[in-house]
């Protein structure tokens, strides 16, 4: 059947620019919290003044945010396919400024352990919404560039977060001295709000009368936030008072994630059986926990891991692994578009996903084996970084059109937040165990280690996904 070629601007691509300015602003909403933790270590202030592992714990206030964004993954993608994609997208977007905003006015540790966890809470729907809300919008043959350019808003986001923040500590510290880490919250908790308002506008359907929804679906997603926060803080309290580790209470905020799991399994079982006991779709599931792993043990401490291995100051390490994060812009949409051009041949898209982790792999040995020499010239590492960036945001957009594909289309917005609530296990762990291994051993080359390990196990998995043609998605 012959696919009929458009021309110019279409509808897709203004929800495709909305949807990047959407993940612009909530990946940097998300990414603060590492620059301004490593901040707070590098100038022993806030509430890690007093912190005997300060690394642990800083990693420990990451882990707690994925365990909320963990858990509202499937629920997210559950009620985007029943109240509509966009109108959980727009939720999201003005629930993480909001909370983000209200960081910035807090300064304890506890109110700020509990609104990074509403954050994630509300953050962890956008994934599975937008996702779907592409494949839905998007011709099938540009269903892998779609996917790519509006992820490089992820890329854009973590890179002006990781760059931006310690420069904005520093502007606000004639003002607001040693809380001047609440300043980068306040701005993004503003600027995301703003922005929510716009895309909200701009993604309106054109002649929609009637109800969008957004109350039901504000009421519902409402009712498990709160629930999981009282969970999540209950683990925490519990395990503080029994004075486990910060990776053992981690170990246990992932066991959520097997609950919900299984609640799921008893309630929905029926209704999503077929995401969730498609054996394709489970081996990307658990395969993806590397690739969350490798995004936070680079989004989180990648400014520290440059510093440590003679990358001169926070703000100039942080320029360094920018380069990783900021190769999104081209990575994205490049491993979309390659991916489209071969969906038509048998496991085409498998077949691109299994190289590009391979490759992925070899470069994460490069760049620890060059670190842990001794050799820290930042070209070189900066060259490094942005080489293996590039590989690492394109083998997600070919992911998730791959997902895309295998998913039953009334069930994508679910089988997304399946992929992303499995997923979040990486994210969970990866900062705080990285942050204890560095405590333990004075060195961030375990991590690293640890890192390429991880990703060629999932490459390995990836290789037991068929596909068959693209075609055959029912």
């Amino acid at each position: 059947m012959a696919v009929l070629k458009e021309k110019g601007w279409q509808k897709y691509h203004t929800i495709w620019i909305m949807l990047f300015i959407g993940w612009v602003v909530s990946y940097a909403d998300r990414t603060l919290t590492g620059p301004v933790v490593t901040w707070m270590i590098a100038n022993n202030v806030g509430f890690l003044e007093a912190a005997n592992n300060p690394h642990a714990l800083g990693g420990l206030l990451g882990s707690l945010f994925f365990a909320g964004y963990m858990l509202t993954q499937f629920p997210g993608g559950y009620f985007g396919d029943k109240y509509g994609y966009r109108t959980i997208v727009v939720i999201s977007i003005f629930w993480a400024g909001i909370t983000t905003l209200l960081t910035g006015l807090t300064g304890g540790l506890v109110a700020f352990i509990a609104l990074r966890v509403f954050t994630g809470l509300g953050e962890g729907v956008l994934y599975s919404n937008d996702r779907s809300l592409v494949a839905e919008v998007t011709p099938p043959n540009k269903l892998g560039l779609g996917m790519g350019v509006v992820m490089g808003g992820l890329t854009v986001g973590l890179s002006a977060a990781l760059v931006g923040t310690v420069y904005l500590i520093e502007l606000a510290q004639p003002v607001m001295g040693v809380d001047a880490w609440k300043a980068p919250f306040l701005i993004l908790g503003t600027v995301t709000i703003i922005a929510a308002i716009f895309i909200r506008q701009a993604l309106k359907p054109q002649g929609n009368l009637g109800s969008e929804n957004f109350g039901k679906a504000l009421f519902n997603l409402l009712k498990y936030a709160l629930v999981f926060l009282v969970a999540i803080m209950a683990v925490y309290f519990i395990t503080d008072a029994m004075h486990l580790n910060d990776v053992m209470i981690a170990v246990i905020l992932t066991c959520l994630a097997f609950v919900l799991i299984a609640f799921i399994f008893i309630r929905k079982g029926n209704e999503v059986n077929p995401i969730l006991k498609n054996k394709n779709l489970v081996l990307i599931y658990v395969s993806y926990i590397a690739v969350l792993w490798h995004l936070w043990f680079y989004g989180f401490w990648g400014g520290a891991v440059i510093k440590d291995f003679g990358g001169g100051t926070l703000a100039s390490a942080l320029l360094v692994i920018s380069f990783n994060a900021i190769a999104g812009v081209i990575g994205f949409p490049l491993g979309g578009k390659i991916s489209d051009m071969v969906a038509h041949k048998p496991n085409g898209r498998r077949n691109v996903l299994i190289g590009m982790e391979a490759l992925l792999t070899v470069f994460i040995f490069v760049f620890a084996a060059y670190v842990m020499s001794g050799r820290n010239d930042m070209v070189v590492q900066s060259i490094i970084l942005f080489v293996s960036g590039l590989i690492f945001f394109a083998l997600q957009a070919v992911a998730h059109a791959l997902t895309s594909e295998i998913a039953p289309v009334h069930l994508r917005g679910a089988a997304f937040g399946m992929l992303n609530l499995v997923s979040e296990i990486g994210a969970v762990l990866s900062p705080v165990i990285s942050g204890a291994i560095r405590d333990s051993t004075g060195s961030w080359g375990t991590p690293l280690i640890l890192d390429g390990v991880l990703m060629g196990i999932s490459c390995i998995m990836i290789m037991g996904v068929s596909t068959k043609l693209a075609s055959n998605k029912k």
